[in-house]
């Protein structure tokens, strides 16, 4: 897949590095809104094998409160600006307002990552004029009401009627089959059940024939089931990575970079023996 001239080969699973530079996310909110601190968080999950660095400035955890559009700019802009300038990589804004996406890109990002699957105003012509690769991932509600009593008829299916009906609408706008991303939405509107049900099948979504990405670091479906704080929940990140990797899914999206980047070099080699055993 092409990110503004920067080639990234999907044939084997992608680890995306999540820089927050907000003050209240769930996980490391606070840690990485001095501009050189997340300069120095960059660099060191790019060290450690990270391909794409995700930078957020609005947080989207549950319950979380709205930002402005100055704001989450003043946030992420200079961020991204600083990173494309010191170092050679993929840079993603993780966002659903059409204006940070038009920005983000001018500053240099290339890929725009949004929770909201491009339902926001304006934010379909804002990715269609940027001509970057998209990611469109799947919400049942809005982050402050998101996890209370979710409900499914069939959460695999509901989730890929509704992926599947953005990836249409995002061609028929002008956003080309080779420039769309998925991404399921691990711990947005659904239950431990459903995050569980999801990652189970997780290999169905790839009859969407478009890349997945999935994220579920840190999140409440590996908290709530293993009854770990958030810093001690790393060996079940590592495991669901694991999974995601053996289901074929091209990007990961992570906290902890070096141990997933350990992770996939081993689901690599393993898929190696297995392919040459198959020849």
């Amino acid at each position: 897949m092409q990110f503004k001239g920067k080639f990234l080969d999907l044939s084997s699973p992608r680890v995306m590095g999540i820089l927050n530079v907000t003050p209240d996310s769930f996980s490391d909110g606070g840690a990485f809104n001095i501009l050189e601190n997340s300069l120095a968080q960059a660099g060191l999950m790019l060290s450690e094998g990270a391909d794409i660095i995700d930078i957020g400035g609005e947080s989207t955890r549950p319950g979380a409160r709205d930002v402005s559009v100055q704001q989450e700019l003043d946030r992420v802009i200079p961020v991204i600006e600083l990173i494309c300038q010191r170092f050679d990589t993929i840079v993603s804004i993780d966002t659903s307002k059409a204006q940070v996406m038009t920005e983000a890109i001018n500053a240099g990002a290339s890929l725009i990552n949004d929770v909201r699957a491009l339902q926001e105003k304006g934010a379909l012509d804002a990715a269609v004029a940027a001509k970057v690769p998209v990611c469109l991932m799947h919400m049942q509600g809005q982050p402050r009401v998101m996890q209370q009593n979710p409900s499914y008829d069939d959460v695999v299916k509901d989730v890929m009627m509704f992926l599947q009906d953005r990836i249409s609408i995002c061609r028929k706008a002008g956003i080309a089959a080779e420039k769309i991303i998925v991404d399921p939405g691990f711990g947005f509107g659904k239950s431990l059940e459903h995050n569980y049900q999801m990652l189970a099948n997780l290999e169905k979504f790839h009859r969407l024939n478009v890349p997945i990405l999935a994220g579920m670091s840190r999140k409440s479906m590996i908290g709530n089931l293993l009854q770990r704080e958030i810093g001690e929940r790393l060996a079940g990140n590592v495991a669901v990575a694991t999974l995601a990797a053996q289901k074929g899914v091209q990007i990961i999206r992570v906290h902890d970079v070096k141990e997933t980047v350990d992770a996939v070099k081993i689901i690599n080699m393993i898929s190696a023996y297995k392919d040459n055993n198959e020849r």
